[in-house]
């Protein structure tokens, strides 16, 4: 997790959160944390931080509940899934939860965001997220999971951040990521051992955000851009994938792009001059041809560009 995030999660913690001990929650859910505590092992004392519920059908309910960087150990207690009101569950930077995603988890029908990240997780994504219709956030990275990704995760209708990045993940991106039932979500999948090429299903989506760095992945990826769309940020770097760049357009809200270390030919075409790149990388592949002026492309070192076929312009060699 970045600096900025671990930030976020403190001053979430500072401002909404509260001790076990609070006396307006409600008694049984208390309870519940309670058996949670018990059953996760820890030589120091230490509490989970929970949110209580304000108004309506939450009123004294227990709505989050956070352990993160806890000197525990265990697998996730079954228990998780008696908190009928739970809209945020975050197990994170836990280097002893062991074991797989808790099925009871499946109980928890309100609940909006998932992080279960910077653990010792296995197993595999469990198919019954999809169940979980209001989930806006799933975050399993960073752990030890593996398997193929569920394809009925695409059905999850509010879905807008997606990362199962750094896992062991393996198998092919499912057909159905092309058609997300509702916005089309940031999409991380970095980090595993994927293989196979991309659904041309994808090609048809405006995604915001794409990484799939650090795969097996093959083929044709020119199908994730387009001129139209509103991407700004690609990452597909160290993969296996090989197309001509001559043709691609990207479009003019691109701010990061990151195809380094695959085999992709061509040349980079001018229309690249017209993006706002802040990140650019397209060293170790086969290009060749003179590098467009104009634009941001000439910001960028020469680490951005070497190891290709024939590249050449600023700020590599003139072209003869």
């Amino acid at each position: 997790m970045d600096k900025t995030m671990t930030l976020l999660l403190f001053l979430f913690t500072l401002l909404f959160t509260t001790s076990i001990s609070k006396d307006h929650c409600n008694k049984d859910d208390k309870k519940t944390v309670l058996k949670i505590k018990k059953s996760l092992n820890s030589h120091v004392p230490w509490d989970p931080l929970i949110e209580c519920g304000g108004a309506g059908d939450i009123k004294d309910h227990i709505i989050s509940l956070i352990i993160y960087g806890s000197p525990i150990s265990g697998q996730i207690p079954p228990e998780v899934g008696d908190l009928p009101y739970l809209e945020t569950l975050i197990f994170g930077n836990l280097s002893k939860l062991t074991g797989p995603i808790q099925p009871t988890i499946a109980k928890l029908k309100k609940l909006r965001t998932l992080r279960l990240t910077l653990t010792k997780l296995t197993g595999p994504v469990p198919d019954f997220l999809s169940q979980l219709k209001n989930l806006v956030e799933i975050d399993l990275s960073h752990n030890d999971l593996s398997g193929s990704i569920p394809s009925s995760l695409s059905m999850l209708p509010n879905i807008f951040n997606f990362i199962l990045s750094y896992n062991k993940l393996t198998g092919s991106i499912p057909e159905s990521f092309g058609s997300f039932s509702g916005t089309v979500p940031d999409l991380y999948l970095s980090h595993n051992q994927l293989s196979g090429s991309i659904p041309k299903s994808l090609g048809k989506l405006d995604f915001n955000r794409i990484d799939f760095s650090w795969n097996k992945l093959e083929g044709d990826a020119s199908i994730l851009f387009g001129a139209n769309k509103t991407t700004g940020y690609i990452d597909l770097s160290r993969n296996m994938f090989q197309f001509d760049l001559s043709k691609v357009k990207i479009p003019k809200t691109l701010g990061i792009l990151e195809l380094n270390h695959n085999g992709i030919t061509g040349n980079i075409p001018v229309q690249w001059t017209e993006a706002p790149l802040q990140f650019f990388n397209v060293s170790y592949n086969r290009l060749c041809g003179c590098i467009p002026s104009g634009g941001k492309l000439q910001t960028f070192d020469t680490s951005s560009y070497f190891h290709n076929k024939c590249l050449c312009g600023a700020p590599l060699k003139s072209c003869k």
